[in-house]
């Protein structure tokens, strides 16, 4: 699967208009990042027991970063037992040329060299209480240790959290901050996925969101979603599109379907709303491609802000009526 190139003018909103880095951010309102252990089955909504975010810091800002994970280890407050506490997640970090830029980085599924750059540093976490419901710090990270990226006005880090052993599921979140010891958000970053699986809201009619950018190239795109169990529905939303409905999955299945993207959506954000039918707790996957099957980033913070669909107003006048 080819990946995305991202366009220069989907870059130069987001770096200017991004300011937060906790992921999952406040506007996606997704609970956490889920992944299970490498024995886990897919039923349980993680189809490859591997994610992938990447973190821009703008090419302006020079102090060191770090890389905060809130509750890495497995067992305890927020995790996904099933059977013993018996797994392993390793969260890496990875920076250097071809951390991003590497065709294998952005695919779908951990393939090929997709673990490309240069490993900053690694950790692997299995049941432990110390980091339980407490946060864990990687770095610090000079700037200049990411990836330069032209194009999106900044340089990246690659965080790969990947499930070694075990069928347990691990629930978590990152921030990017300037401190080791507090969230301290760096100003104009923002952070993205390819694949993204996360933990919904569990209460009935709460809605999840998902932002994906329309470059300029984008003429239609395919959903594809795993392992929704038929909670609800799916959604999309845009300045043209106003509850588009979406084909939504069963359990341990994909749900797939093909929509035109019009001109006014390009180089627009799209809202995916994920709406809870019922009350459950439920890990899910989405992804995007568009007509060239390239995957398409969703960003934790929507490039431009959330869309606002422009209703269109057609008036009709009688004889006499516009006097």
């Amino acid at each position: 699967m080819r990946s995305l190139i991202l366009s220069a003018a989907c870059m130069l909103i987001f770096a200017t208009n991004a300011s937060a880095q906790l992921v999952p951010s406040e506007f996606e309102q997704i609970t956490h990042l889920v992944t299970f252990g490498a024995e886990s089955k897919p039923g349980w909504g993680d189809d490859d027991h591997n994610q992938t975010f990447f973190f821009v810091v703008p090419e302006s800002f020079t102090k060191p970063v770090y890389i905060r994970v809130f509750d890495p280890d497995i067992g305890g407050a927020h995790d996904e037992p099933n059977g013993e506490w018996d797994t392993g997640v390793k969260f890496s970090v990875y920076g250097g040329i071809g951390a991003h830029s590497d065709p294998d980085a952005k695919k779908i599924d951990p393939v090929g060299n997709h673990k490309s750059g240069t490993l900053l540093a690694s950790k692997l976490f299995q049941s432990e209480t110390r980091y339980d419901n407490d946060w864990y710090t990687f770095g610090p990270f000079n700037p200049m240790e990411g990836e330069d990226a032209p194009e999106l006005n900044g340089r990246v880090f690659k965080v790969i959290a990947e499930g070694i052993a075990g069928n347990d599921g691990n629930l978590y979140k990152y921030f990017l901050s300037t401190k080791a010891t507090e969230n301290k958000e760096v100003e104009g970053a923002n952070a993205f996925t390819y694949e993204y699986s996360f933990r919904l809201p569990e209460r009935k009619n709460t809605v999840a969101h998902l932002y994906p950018f329309m470059d300029e190239k984008v003429v239609s795109i395919t959903q594809h979603n795993f392992d929704f169990d038929f909670e609800g529905s799916i959604l999309i939303y845009s300045i043209a599109k106003n509850r588009h409905r979406v084909t939504a999955s069963a359990n341990s299945k994909w749900g797939t379907s093909k929509h035109p993207i019009v001109e006014e959506e390009r180089n627009t954000t799209v809202d995916m709303q994920i709406v809870k039918g019922r009350t459950s707790r439920n890990d899910m996957v989405c992804y995007i491609t568009n007509q060239y099957d390239e995957a398409v980033a969703f960003f934790s913070v929507p490039v431009g802000g959330p869309p606002k669909f422009k209703y269109k107003v057609n008036l009709r006048y009688k004889d006499g009526d516009n006097e």
